[in-house]
């Protein structure tokens, strides 16, 4: 991974190129950003830049053997570190290096990797990944030792979010007395879990969503589909590169997202009740993940039907059969519902999250939605 295969971001590129040309490389780095913008690549390109052993004005050269080896991440010092959890296969203390050529897999296969889609990869299922004691003990080992080829050890440490507190505290004392020449570079979405104190002893990277512009060039360069169809995802997708790709490969999941929520919001204004009932059940014995992105889903509808109600069409962003059902809809989008609204979907894509029993949580929504949406 590169610096000119990460969608946008150049001026974030020229500072952290720059860092390196001045020799002011911090040891410890947190690259923020929420799902899509490219932290993991980012900090991947970054890494292979540091190692390069030929860097150029622009870019790591592509052609070194340390390049060759980041390439297919198998670069001696060139570490990670990554949420786990006990499989068939690893049935005590998993570490990263249990699941380390699927990691090699998906990460090559996709740099802009989500926690969902990687525990899919390891065959997670409804698990959820974290990072243990037994892996802050590999992290020590692993950084004792001295560079084998770069002049740094470079320690890519992605969701710490996941990091149990034991796991977190040795961290911290890692990075308040680091091996030298090592580089810690922390990729997370949501920094709320991590220790303050871990915080406070890195520098935050902050990695915004992509522009539109930036997105549409990138996605043109892997992906020969109609320009109106790219047009048509980036608009949709906010500066997520997932998302963006999710909009390409599913529209016919996302005509049966969208005739869902019209359903439930026709249904809820007439109070047809029996109807409701039924809808919950299809709703809820729809899988786990699709659940979640149709409250995703829902949410996006309500916000962009509430800018057509404050008049700030110019913000809105949905394809053409979304923009038809919304020109009679977004009345009923209001400052008297807006917030309850974002509330209670939020609720209830928390509650699905941790498992909550689906139907309970969709009819607790259904029916405060027939009060809302009057």
């Amino acid at each position: 991974m590169r610096f000119s295969e990460v969608a946008g971001h150049a001026e974030l590129k020229q500072q952290l190129m720059q860092s390196v040309a001045e020799e002011r490389v911090p040891h410890a780095q947190l690259f923020h950003g929420p799902q899509g913008s490219g932290a993991l690549a980012l900090a991947l390109a970054y890494a292979t830049y540091l190692s390069c052993q030929n860097r150029q004005p622009d870019d790591a050269c592509g052609s070194c053997p340390s390049c060759l080896k980041y390439d297919r991440l198998v670069h001696p010092d060139l570490h990670f570190v990554f949420p786990v959890f006990t499989t068939k296969s690893v049935k005590k203390d998993p570490v990263s290096d249990d699941f380390i050529a699927d990691w090699r897999t998906a990460l090559l296969e996709n740099q802009y990797l989500t926690p969902n889609q990687w525990y899919r990869q390891i065959g997670l299922e409804n698990k959820q990944g974290s990072i243990n004691k037994r892996e802050s003990e590999e992290i020590m080992k692993k950084l004792q030792l001295k560079s084998f080829e770069s002049d740094f050890k470079v320690m890519i440490i992605w969701m710490p979010e996941k990091m149990n507190q034991v796991a977190s505290n040795k961290l911290l004392k890692l990075i308040e007395e680091p091996p030298p020449m090592t580089i810690f570079l922390l990729v997370s979405e949501d920094t709320g879990p991590i220790l303050p104190t871990i915080l406070s002893r890195t520098q935050l990277i902050r990695v915004s969503r992509i522009g539109d512009r930036d997105l549409l060039e990138a996605l043109k360069k892997y992906h020969e589909v109609p320009e109106k169809d790219l047009r048509n995802a980036v608009s949709l997708a906010g500066g997520d590169y997932v998302k963006a790709l999710e909009n390409l490969s599913s529209s016919e999941e996302s005509a049966y997202q969208l005739e869902l929520f019209i359903r439930i919001m026709r249904l809820a204004w007439k109070r047809e009740f029996q109807e409701i009932f039924e809808w919950v059940d299809e709703a809820a014995g729809l899988g786990r993940e699709r659940q979640k992105a149709f409250m995703a889903f829902a949410l996006r509808m309500i916000r962009e039907n509430y800018l057509l109600n404050q008049d700030q069409q110019e913000l809105v962003r949905m394809t053409a059969t979304e923009s038809d059902f919304s020109k009679k809809f977004y009345p009923y989008i209001n400052d008297g519902n807006v917030p309850a609204l974002v509330r209670e979907l939020t609720d209830a894509s928390i509650h699905i999250e941790a498992n909550a029993y689906a139907r309970i949580v969709f009819l607790d929504f259904a029916l405060k939605l027939v009060k809302l949406i009057r």
